[in-house]
């Protein structure tokens, strides 16, 4: 079984902390409308996509403002009332970084998430 979207946010991870400006990653839905979460927080400059043969990829410009981004596994239900929580949990002070969550209105941050006041799926944070 492959995680695409693990191997992404470890291979920008990675390239962050080496230091590079763009990093190349494998395209799928869930992984652009992470980019897209990302992009809206400043932590990626943007993205552009590719075919590279029978794959779809994406190259990624990145700002070199991220300290930590990880995929939240098991993607563990949260409802509106216990997002501070998980916040407590995976981000080091309030407001900064953000969670990333799979709503039924698509994906959206933590914050944007408590004010339409709803609930989904944890997927990722950063900050």
């Amino acid at each position: 079984m492959v995680d695409y979207l693990a191997d992404a946010i470890n291979t920008i991870r990675t390239n962050e902390h080496i230091g590079r400006r763009e990093c190349t990653i494998r395209s799928t839905k869930l992984i652009r409308a992470v980019m897209d979460v990302m992009k809206g927080g400043s932590y990626i400059g943007g993205y552009e996509e590719f075919d590279d043969r029978h794959v779809r990829m994406m190259k990624v410009s990145l700002s070199n403002r991220i300290n930590k981004v990880g995929v939240i596994k098991p993607r563990s239900a949260v409802t509106k009332n216990n997002i501070r929580d998980y916040e407590s949990r995976y981000i080091p002070s309030r407001d900064f970084g953000m969670l990333i969550i799979s709503t039924p209105a698509g994906l959206m941050t933590n914050k944007e998430a408590k004010e339409k006041g709803t609930g989904g799926r944890l997927i990722a944070y950063v900050y």
